[in-house]
């Protein structure tokens, strides 16, 4: 029997709403919802529907009657292809406007938590360029566009040097500017795949597992250093050194310039040996007169002028005196405990990846800061009972975790051992907002503030005092 085509075309059907993960939300006639990838609150459109549940459709905005006084024009050439700046369409205020009230719906809907008065979410200067940190990938079959395949032009130059297609692994976008990161990183990025080209160098083929040229990774600091590192595949001393030496001479700005030879069926470069062709091994980011010593395995927070407003707001919620024990649990590699450390008599910052507490426990020693101490282990294990009898009972805790939230086992230990306050920064306000239920309780959220770290995304910070009821 031929299976029911669940696609259905909805006509006139006006945007409401902006939803989770960056899709927007309009209502079908039948009541359901429906999330729309290309769509801006306030379009009235037609419906193509690609997915049914029980509660909701998925779909695309296939025509527009109206479109949104909320719209702006993309800068991105690439805008709608390419996945990584999904509200770029939508103007700068309105992205604001939906990121904040998407908190505090997580807040509330989720965690039925009563808030004080609202307080503005903190937007970022800069819109664009505001990256330090990009991952580009090489492909010798670059992605083709509808009007290519269709056209009967020829295509011409088949490599790409870019980013992945959302959703397909082997398919890479071919990226003539970028409006992430602020330059040179486009004029190196344009200058390695001009080179490659005219030197004959094999741009990978991910299916075959093939090739020379595998990934290019550029990191910048607000010091104007600059870190790149590029990724080979087949071990070829000529060509990688030509290349090297070329990027070398070109750009003489470049702080470190570094290479991995990676034969892994994937590119992740955590479990790899890391080669400095020239200049340092690391870069600097400073804030407020910190220094703090980047490698290439390095986390650092990706927006550096935003991570400073979000450490400020951190700080502040805190109101540390200078006699305070403070834990900074998911510390990562120490940044916001050496931040503080200024404002108290002791930080212990706790955090699962070895070489993030290395890291940290450098630049404390090279920033001079004698009242800081880092442990690493898993979270729910290290951070038990033994472990407040050695270092004492924090007045404050500081609490930074990933994305999917605190275990409910650290929950448990930070209401055991009740600190005075706690102030939990989140990436993601929805396992945020359950974690905050199961203390709810027990402690009164006093202090809510959102954060813009990645404009034209849907992603949002939020940090959140919580005080002793």
């Amino acid at each position: 029997m031929a299976r029911k085509n669940r696609k259905q075309v909805f006509t006139n059907v006006e945007v409401i709403d902006a939803g989770a993960k960056g899709k927007t939300v309009a209502k079908a006639p039948d009541g359901k919802v429906i999330f729309l990838s290309n769509a801006v609150p306030g379009d009235v459109v037609d419906v193509q529907t690609f997915k049914k549940r029980k509660a909701f459709y998925e779909g695309k905005a296939i025509n527009f009657h109206k479109l949104s006084d909320k719209r702006t024009e993309p800068k991105c050439e690439h805008f709608g292809t390419c996945g990584g700046c999904k509200w770029q369409h939508m103007a700068y205020e309105h992205q604001l406007y939906y990121k904040q009230k998407e908190v505090e719906n997580n807040l509330i809907r989720i965690g039925h938590l009563e808030l004080p008065e609202s307080t503005p979410i903190k937007g970022s200067e800069a819109q664009y360029f505001y990256r330090n940190k990009m991952e580009f990938s090489f492909s010798d079959s670059r992605w083709l566009t509808l009007e290519e395949i269709q056209s009967d032009k020829d295509l011409g130059d088949k490599n790409a040097l870019g980013f992945h297609i959302p959703g397909m692994w082997d398919k890479i976008l071919d990226v003539k500017k970028c409006w992430l990161q602020e330059d040179p990183s486009n004029a190196i990025r344009n200058e390695v795949k001009s080179y490659a080209i005219k030197n004959d160098l094999e741009f990978f083929n991910t299916r075959n597992q093939s090739g020379l040229l595998r990934t290019l990774m550029i990191r910048t600091t607000s010091t104007k250093e600059i870190m790149i590192l590029i990724q080979f595949y087949n071990d070829d001393l000529n060509k990688r050194e030509a290349l090297l030496e070329h990027l070398k001479q070109s750009f003489p700005q470049i702080t470190s310039l570094q290479y991995v030879i990676n034969q892994k069926a994937n590119d992740t470069i955590y479990d790899q040996d890391v080669i400095c062709y020239a200049g340092r091994d690391h870069i600097f980011e400073e804030m407020e007169g910190l220094k703090f010593k980047i490698n290439a395995k390095s986390f650092y927070q990706t927006n550096s002028d935003q991570a400073y407003e979000l450490y400020k707001i951190t700080r502040s919620f805190a109101e540390l005196k200078g006699d305070e024990l403070v834990y900074d649990l998911y510390t990562g590699t120490g940044t916001i405990a050496q931040f503080i450390a200024k404002n108290a008599k002791k930080v212990i910052g706790v955090e699962s990846v070895p070489d993030a507490i290395e890291a940290a426990k450098e630049n404390a020693q090279l920033n001079g800061i004698k009242n800081v101490e880092f442990f690493v282990g898993d979270m729910k294990s290290v951070f038990n009972d033994d472990f407040i009898a050695t270092n004492g009972v924090p007045d404050v805790i500081i609490t930074d975790p990933p994305r999917d939230g605190m275990h409910k086992d650290v929950v448990q230990q930070i209401l055991n051992i009740a600190p005075k306050k706690v102030v939990y920064v989140s990436c993601n306000s929805a396992t945020q907002a359950r974690d905050l239920e199961l203390m709810n309780a027990n402690y009164k959220i006093t202090k809510v503030q959102a954060v813009d770290m990645f404009p034209q995304t849907h992603h949002v910070e939020n940090v959140v005092l919580l005080e002793k009821r």
